[in-house]
This record gives structure tokens, C-alpha cells and sequence, in this order.
């Protein structure tokens, strides 16, 4: 039996999509978590270590690091290496900068925690503009 979730967040940015989530109750920087050139989480310590993000839906707790996470979002879309979306609980104006820069659908501050609403390998449908998630599972 198929269930169908629904969260609301802030209003966001990008395209409607849908994909895939790759999910971890753990914080996010495009420059110290990720190999962009692999497309592979690569610090040791993170909760998703070794996992593609690449056309997944990345679903995060909180943004952390520099200016730097604008052109590394954007290079990375620019080579298909990049995730389509990003999910934050919190996030800060670097991460919305980044994303609007790169190109990708982002949506943050949920009306729950989005990484235990949400699974790894739920497919998610992603209405920015309503702030609007739809899990199916």
C-alpha cells in the first residue's frame, strides 16, 4: 500500500521536481562534505559518507560554511554532478544564494523536521513556490 506524505516549508526557489531523497539528520557544506568531482559525500564524519547525491534530492538539517558553496553548486550543476534539490530545516543566505546561483530547487524551514519526515528512497515532488513537499512511499 502506497502512503502519501505532505510538508510545508518556507517559501522557496527553482523549478517544481521530483526524485529520489537521500536523507540524514546531519548539516551540509558544498565545499567541506563533498567531492564534486566523484559526486560522493567525502568527509569521514558525515552521516551520508561515500553516498552519491547526484540527481538525488538532498535532505539536510542545517547549512553551515562560506561564500564558497555558490560557485561550487553552480560548477557542479554545470557538469550534471549536482543534487536537484536541497531540503534544509535551517539554512542561512549563503546556502539560498548558492542554489538560486546554481540553478537549484531549495526549500527550508519546515513546519516539522524534514529529515525524519522524510526516507532515504522516498520519491519527493518539490513545489517551491508553495513551499510544498509531497512524499510517496
Amino acid at each position: 500500500m502506497s502512503e502519501q506524505i505532505t510538508v510545508t516549508g518556507h517559501r522557496g526557489i527553482g523549478d517544481v521536481v521530483s526524485g529520489f531523497a537521500l536523507v540524514a539528520n546531519d548539516n551540509f557544506s558544498a565545499r567541506y562534505d563533498l567531492d564534486r568531482i566523484q559526486g560522493v559525500f567525502s568527509r569521514p564524519s558525515h552521516a551520508l559518507y561515500g553516498e552519491s547525491y547526484v540527481g538525488r534530492v538532498l535532505v539536510l538539517n542545517a547549512a553551515k560554511g562560506g561564500v564558497a558553496t555558490s560557485w561550487m553548486l553552480r560548477e557542479m550543476k554545470s557538469r550534471g554532478m549536482a543534487p536537484i534539490a536541497l531540503l534544509l530545516n535551517t539554512s542561512n543566505p549563503i546556502m539560498a544564494q548558492g542554489a538560486a546561483f546554481a540553478g537549484l530547487t531549495f526549500v527550508d524551514r519546515f513546519e516539522r523536521d524534514v529529515t525524519e519526515c522524510l526516507k532515504t528512497g522516498d520519491w519527493v515532488t518539490i513545489e517551491p513556490e508553495l513551499g510544498r513537499i509531497t512524499v510517496a512511499r
